[in-house]
């Protein structure tokens, strides 16, 4: 593990934030490597060299207990949009659960995106977050078969393992869900995929799935993921290069019937979809408590 130094881990404060409700954005890990083909934040504009090696941010802990010490409003910090908070060297050093600890202590809200079933080895100081703050786990899941996961996800906990780690943490009275995101054109944007994932999701406890049929290419990504296309399904790319041509949006010819298909099937099992249901969910009962001043 490589440390990297930094100024800072938590962002400013932002109110009403339309992705899940956050306040504040936190990345303690700066790379990823769980080897995803589709990948976003492999594209230039992060300016993330040599992506696929994780390092840490130096003295991470130290910098967010002074910050979040610092902060006059507390609120929702989210972790995972940029490098999985739960990657495998988590394991060993801990700074996700150090942070989850701080956070605890200073009474702010949590949102967790994953891959990992790492996650469960925090449902005790996830509890106690809940018990003042709003907590949110959604762990991505884009196919229910292992093994295309293995694929496409190729250093990442099977699908089966992380449908496992939704149950557990709904059990325990997390807010859990799915991010059903990227669905990749040709390759998982099929009727039984979506409605077998719906399946899964009600039977493990899922609340929500927030879904996007399709997948975003641009600069080095795309290339990387035309790459790994040659690898594993020959012959696609130039099926994606007909279809997209160079569109930074490659939204699935499927969606338009996956769309009500999915709709339908969540309703039937009680599990929300939209984004405002989601945030009203999981913060609900906790009112204006996260937006008052110290």
């Amino acid at each position: 593990m490589e440390f990297i130094q930094a100024k800072t881990v938590i962002s400013g404060y932002a109110a009403g934030n339309a992705w899940f409700g956050n306040n504040y954005n936190m990345n303690i890990y700066k790379g990823c490597s769980h080897g995803c083909i589709y990948c976003d934040s492999r594209s230039e504009c992060y300016g993330i060299e040599t992506f696929d090696k994780v390092r840490a941010k130096k003295d991470a802990l130290a910098l967010i207990e002074r910050e979040l010490k610092s902060k006059r409003r507390t609120g929702v910090i989210g972790t995972g949009a940029m490098s999985d908070p739960y990657n495998p060297f988590e394991k060993e050093y801990r700074l996700t659960r150090g942070a989850l600890e701080l956070i605890n202590t200073y009474r702010f809200g949590v949102s967790i995106a994953t891959k990992s079933d790492l996650v469960t080895r925090d449902i005790d100081v996830l509890k106690l977050i809940k018990s003042h703050s709003p907590v949110l786990i959604k762990i991505t899941i884009t196919t229910a078969s292992d093994m295309l996961c293995r694929k496409i996800e190729l250093n990442v906990a099977e699908a089966s393992r992380r449908f496992a780690a939704i149950k557990a943490l709904a059990e325990n009275g997390i807010y859990t869900g799915i991010l059903l995101m990227p669905v990749l054109p040709f390759i998982e944007d099929t009727e039984e995929n979506i409605s077998t994932i719906v399946k899964q999701a009600h039977e493990n406890n899922a609340k929500f799935i927030y879904p996007a049929f399709g997948v975003t290419l641009r600069q080095n990504q795309r290339e990387w993921f035309y790459k790994k296309l040659d690898e594993q399904f020959p012959a696609l790319k130039e099926k994606y290069i007909k279809q997209f041509g160079n569109a930074y949006e490659c939204r699935s010819p499927n969606a338009g019937k996956l769309w009500p298909l999915f709709q339908k099937e969540c309703d039937q099992a009680g599990i929300v979809y939209k984004m405002e249901d989601i945030i009203n969910g999981y913060k609900q009962g906790y009112a204006d408590r996260q937006l008052s001043l110290f």
